[in-house]
């Protein structure tokens, strides 16, 4: 096992404990909170395996349900963001991601902020319309989805900002 793996198993576990044991309690204004978890998915390795990719992103999301115990909206959440993910590479970085070139460490902020701001409006329009998962109530779902979008995204921001690679 090299360097690299062994990293991303370490991103794996603990980005699922500071979910599971910190980020779930919080409740902020009521029933938000952030989901960084999606953190592991945003800065997977660009030449993954695309089956284990799916197969890992989608363990993520049952461990997060497990532990939350919301009947997998977690897991379906984190597949639709895994399976979409070349496109939102393909759309903020252009020829960067055709070619293999993009490394998040070495991004401008402008397009890392972009990367991050689609991964997880994805992911909460699927999760919350799936936990939601009444038509009737689609101001809620809109509600949710962009209060606890905005506070994902400052708080995945940060921890990218605060703990990236200076080699990768």
């Amino acid at each position: 096992m090299n360097r690299d793996t062994l990293i991303h198993i370490g991103r794996f576990i603990i980005l699922i404990l500071v979910q599971v044991l910190v980020l779930n309690h919080i409740n902020f204004l009521g029933d938000l909170n952030p989901y960084i978890y999606i953190i592991f998915i945003l800065l997977a390795p660009i030449n993954i395996n695309k089956s284990l990719f799916l197969l890992i992103s989608f363990i993520l999301g049952l461990i997060i349900d497990m532990f939350g115990d919301s009947g997998g909206v977690h897991a379906a959440a984190c597949l639709i963001i895994a399976f979409f993910r070349p496109v939102a590479l393909r759309t903020v970085f252009g020829l960067s991601y055709e070619f293999q070139t993009v490394k998040l460490s070495n991004i401008a902020f402008g397009e890392k902020l972009a990367y991050v701001t689609l991964m997880v409006l994805t992911h909460h329009i699927v999760l919350f319309s799936l936990e939601i998962f009444n038509f009737s109530h689609i101001l809620l779902i809109a509600k949710k989805t962009l209060f606890s979008s905005l506070f994902t995204i400052v708080i995945t921001t940060l921890v990218l900002i605060l703990f990236r690679r200076s080699d990768s």
